[in-house]
C-alpha cells in the first residue's frame, strides 16, 4: 500500500557504492542519495503520523463499541432476572409483533 510511496530498499541502501575521486567519494552523487534518503524518511514520518492517527480512531471506535456491548448485556442481565427465564430471538420477535399490531391498529 505504502511501498510504492519509498524510492529505496534497504539492499539498494547497503549496496550503494559510489565512484572515488582524487579526494574520496564524489561529493555530488553522495549528495544526491542522501537526498533521495531523505526523501523516504520523510515519506517514512508521514505514513507513520497517518498510521498512528488511523489507530487512534479505530481505538477510540473500539472502545466505544466495546462500552456499548457491555451496557447492552448489562440490560440484557438485568431482563433475565426480571423475567426470570433466559430472552431469545423467538421471544424478542414475539415482542415486536405484538408492538406492531398495537401501533398498527391505532393507525387504522
Amino acid at each position: 500500500m505504502f511501498l510504492d510511496e519509498i524510492n529505496l530498499t534497504t539492499d539498494e541502501i547497503l549496496q550503494k557504492e559510489f565512484k572515488i575521486d582524487t579526494r574520496g567519494y564524489r561529493a555530488q552523487d553522495v549528495d544526491k542519495f542522501l537526498d533521495i534518503i531523505i526523501n523516504d524518511y520523510n515519506k517514512f514520518i508521514s505514513i507513520i503520523k497517518k498510521l498512528e492517527y488511523e489507530y487512534k480512531e479505530l481505538s477510540e471506535e473500539n472502545m466505544r463499541l466495546k462500552q456499548e456491548i457491555r451496557k447492552y448485556k448489562d440490560r440484557l442481565d438485568i431482563l433475565k432476572e426480571n423475567t426470570g427465564k433466559e430472552i431469545t430471538n423467538v421471544d424478542l420477535l414475539r415482542r415486536i409483533s405484538q408492538l406492531e399490531k398495537i401501533i398498527f391498529e391505532k393507525e387504522e
